[in-house]
C-alpha cells in the first residue's frame, strides 16, 4: 500500500483518513479525487503532504488515467452524497454520485488492476449502517450478516453501491472491502449534521430543533476511531468481506444534545474570551444553552434506532474505539472553538444564506 487513491479525501472523513494514514505510513504517497461540491473543501487538506486532483468519480476515464499515472494499488473509496435530508428533497443526485460514481471506480479499477493478472491491489469502499434499516429498543445490533433494509434514498443508494462492490468481487475478482460505520463527529464536519450544525446554532443564540421526541437512537464514532478501523481493514481484512466500524456509544440524541448544551456552558464559564467572540450565545448572556432547544415535526421516514456489533472487527483485526464519547465530543467542541475560521469560511456568502434557509431551522441527525 504504497500508493493511495483516496475518493472524496476533501471531504468529513476522507480528510481525517488522510491525516491520520500520513501519520503512520509518511513514506506513502497519496493522491486525493475530489469534485468540491459544497461538502468538499481544499482547505481541509492545507499543509498535507497529498496530491488533489479535482474531478467526479463518474469520469471512468479520468478515474483510470489516475490509476496508471500514480501506479495505484490502493483505492479507498469515501467520496459519497451523504445527507438524508437532502436525499429525501433530491435523490437524483444520491443515485449519480452513490450508486454510478461507485460503478465508474470499479470499472476502472477492474480494467487497471485486473489487465494484469496478479497484480496486487485493494479497492476499499466505505459504506454506512443505515444500509440495514432501523431497530427496535430490543433488537439486537447491526451485525454484517443483518440483512439490509434501507429506508431512504440516500442509504439506498449505499446499499446498491455495496452490492456492487461485492459483485466486482465474486464475478471479476477483483480485491475488495468494505467497512460500514455509525454515525461519526469530530474535526472537519461540515455544519449541515447534528454535532457541528448544534455547536454552531448555538455560538449564535439560534434554536436547537429536534426532530420528533428526539429519543432515536444512534451509535457514535469519533471519526479517528473510524480511521483506525478502516487502517485495521486494509492492514489486515480478509478480501470480499464485511466489516462494521462502531463507537460503542449508543445514545438518544436528546442526550447528545445535552451533553453538547453542558458541554457549551462550562466551555463559556471557563473561558470568558468565548462571550465577547460570540456575544449571541446564550451562555454569553447567562443563559443555560439548554434553552434553546425547540422540539420540530419529525423527519418522513425516520428511523428509529442504529446499533453496531463491531465484534467480528475486534476479534479478526484487533479494532477497539480509543474514544468514549465524553472525551470525543469534548475534544470535538475545543476543535470547533479554535477552528472559527474554518466553519465561518465555509458559511459566509450564498452558501450561508441556504444554509440557514434549508438546515439551521432542523435537526440534522442522520
Amino acid at each position: 500500500m504504497n500508493s493511495l487513491l483516496v475518493t472524496g479525501g476533501a471531504g468529513f472523513i476522507g480528510t481525517n483518513f488522510v491525516r491520520f494514514w500520513l501519520k503512520r505510513h509518511p513514506s506513502s504517497r497519496i493522491t486525493v479525487l475530489d469534485l468540491l461540491t459544497y461538502a468538499g473543501n481544499r482547505a481541509n487538506l492545507d499543509g498535507v503532504d497529498a496530491e488533489l486532483v479535482v474531478g467526479d468519480i463518474r469520469d471512468e476515464a479520468l478515474v483510470g488515467e489516475l490509476l496508471a499515472s500514480r501506479s495505484i494499488d490502493t483505492l479507498v473509496h469515501f467520496a459519497a452524497e451523504s445527507h438524508v435530508d437532502r436525499s429525501i428533497l433530491g435523490p437524483d443526485a444520491f443515485i449519480e454520485t452513490n450508486v454510478l460514481g461507485t460503478h465508474a471506480l470499479l470499472k476502472a479499477a477492474r480494467k487497471y488492476w485486473l489487465a494484469t493478472p496478479g497484480t496486487p491491489h485493494r479497492f476499499h469502499h466505505v459504506s454506512t449502517d443505515e444500509v440495514y434499516g432501523t431497530l427496535s429498543a430490543t433488537d439486537p445490533a447491526f451485525s454484517e450478516t443483518t440483512p439490509y433494509a434501507p429506508n431512504s434514498p440516500y442509504s439506498a443508494s449505499k446499499a446498491a453501491s455495496d452490492h456492487l462492490v461485492r459483485a466486482y468481487h465474486h464475478t471479476y475478482g477483483l480485491n475488495v472491502t468494505t467497512s460500514n460505520c455509525s454515525n461519526n463527529y469530530g474535526p472537519f464536519h461540515f455544519p449541515e449534521k447534528l454535532i457541528p450544525l448544534f455547536i454552531i446554532n448555538a455560538l449564535h443564540g439560534r434554536a436547537l430543533p429536534i426532530y420528533g421526541d428526539g429519543m432515536q437512537v444512534r451509535d457514535w464514532l469519533h471519526v479517528e476511531d473510524h480511521c483506525l478501523g478502516i487502517s485495521r481493514v486494509l492492514e489486515a481484512g480478509r478480501l470480499g468481506e464485511t466489516y462494521n466500524i462502531g463507537g460503542g456509544a449508543e445514545l438518544p440524541n436528546l442526550q447528545v444534545i445535552d451533553t453538547l448544551c453542558a458541554a457549551m456552558d462550562s466551555a463559556f464559564a471557563q473561558d470568558p474570551t468565548l462571550a465577547a467572540r460570540f456575544p449571541d450565545a446564550a451562555a454569553a448572556k447567562g443563559m443555560p444553552t439548554a434553552s434553546l432547544k425547540s422540539f420540530v415535526a419529525d423527519r418522513p421516514g425516520h428511523d428509529r434506532r442504529y446499533a453496531i456489533d463491531c465484534s467480528k472487527a475486534s476479534s479478526e483485526l484487533g479494532y477497539v474505539p480509543a474514544r468514549d464519547f465524553a472525551s470525543g465530543f469534548a475534544s470535538t467542541l475545543h476543535w470547533y472553538l479554535d477552528n472559527e475560521g474554518w466553519w465561518r469560511g465555509i458559511l459566509d456568502g450564498s452558501y450561508r444564506a441556504w444554509v440557514e434557509a434549508n438546515y439551521a431551522s432542523r435537526d440534522a441527525a442522520s
